[in-house]
């Protein structure tokens, strides 16, 4: 069994906000990269250069908006295994989760403490 650790990605335009991911993350027991703006993120996911494990994803980033990396996500077979977590403020997530058709997506609304992610984290691991 391999000791390396599972890749995580968070994409968050709040500086503050992605370093708490980050660390929750991290202590959680993965590897990270993080991502201030959406087509950044995009381009990352398309690569398909190491496929990560697990996306942090906010709905409101700077040029390509969570929702659509979302879409991408869910509609790309090299990403069906991507475990998404969907950390927001949008007030309407009930609505927006009920169009997503995959069972490896979990909505959080903002603000997610350190601990909710971390845990949730874990536990998305097994």
């Amino acid at each position: 069994m391999s000791d390396e650790k599972k890749l995580a990605i968070i994409v968050e335009d709040d500086e503050l906000t992605s370093e708490i991911f980050e660390a929750a993350i991290r202590e959680a027991g993965y590897k990270t990269e993080l991502y201030y703006d959406g087509q950044a993120a995009l381009d990352r996911l398309q690569s398909y250069d190491e496929i990560p494990f697990l996306a942090v994803l906010d709905l409101h980033l700077p040029n390509v908006a969570g929702d659509i990396i979302l879409d991408h996500i869910v509609q790309d077979e090299q990403l069906k295994d991507l475990r998404v977590i969907v950390a927001s403020a949008d007030g309407s997530l009930a609505k927006f989760q009920q169009g997503k058709k995959s069972g490896n997506i979990l909505i959080m609304q903002k603000p997610v403490s350190f601990e909710q992610l971390k845990i949730l984290s874990m536990r998305m691991m097994r």
